[in-house]
């Protein structure tokens, strides 16, 4: 047998070989890949059923979104949320929707501006402690500062300087709280005031009286119990 014939018979040995390697590794591949996607599957339907289980205060919203715009709402993702910061409005008297429509208003008022206002917020409570809801809550709002990539935001409506909330807004605050606690796996703790972020005095009364702060992530936490599986 000449040389060249020896030659080409090692080379389609060598071919063979190489596409009998390449042929498991694809399939190893395919195998492995299934079984992941099985795994992330199980994982997701676990994670939907143990949503499903869950059980919510008996809150009612008054959905308002904001127009999509680049001063109150930006439609950026919130991916992932880690607190829920408690504001106040900061200008006595003026209702829920007043304060939404400020938000949603801000592309105009913002026409004339030099210095242009970036504000919003998830929730505003009203003083009669009406929820609107002005973000959806997989966006961010642009309330906390550097918090707001990983925070929900509330803001209070209050009747007086002192900022204290009316008995129906603090209820109200107190359900909301609750609810979203239980939404993204939180716990009483998780709640922090804008003061908290920025040292800003905000929520007024809360960063005056640190003992009604405290008294009141208590009354969340012995809401959470209720509702504990």
């Amino acid at each position: 047998m000449s040389n060249k014939r020896v030659y080409r018979r090692r080379k389609r040995r060598r071919m063979s070989k190489k596409g009998r390697y390449a042929a498991i590794v694809g399939i190893a591949a395919l195998v492995l890949f299934a079984m992941l996607l099985t795994v992330f599957g199980i994982r997701r339907q676990k994670e939907e059923q143990r949503q499903k289980a869950k059980t919510y205060p008996d809150i009612r919203f008054d959905v308002r979104f904001l127009d999509p715009n680049p001063y109150s709402r930006p439609q950026l993702a919130l991916k992932k949320v880690h607190a829920i910061v408690v504001h106040y409005t900061a200008n006595p008297g003026v209702d829920a929707v007043a304060n939404r429509n400020y938000f949603n208003n801000l592309p105009k008022a913002n026409e004339k501006k030099q210095k242009k206002t970036y504000a919003s917020s998830h929730f505003v409570i009203g003083l009669d402690g009406t929820i609107v809801q002005c973000i959806p809550l997989e966006e961010m709002a642009y309330a906390s500062n550097d918090r707001n990539s990983d925070t929900v935001s509330i803001e209070c409506c209050h009747k007086k300087e002192n900022g204290k909330f009316t008995a129906q807004t603090q209820a109200s605050l107190i359900q909301l709280c609750t609810y979203l606690c239980i939404k993204f796996d939180l716990t009483e703790e998780n709640l922090i005031r804008h003061y908290d972020v920025t040292g800003k005095v905000c929520p007024k009364y809360f960063v005056e009286h640190p003992e009604a702060w405290e008294t009141f992530k208590k009354d969340v936490g012995m809401e959470l119990k209720k509702y504990q599986n």
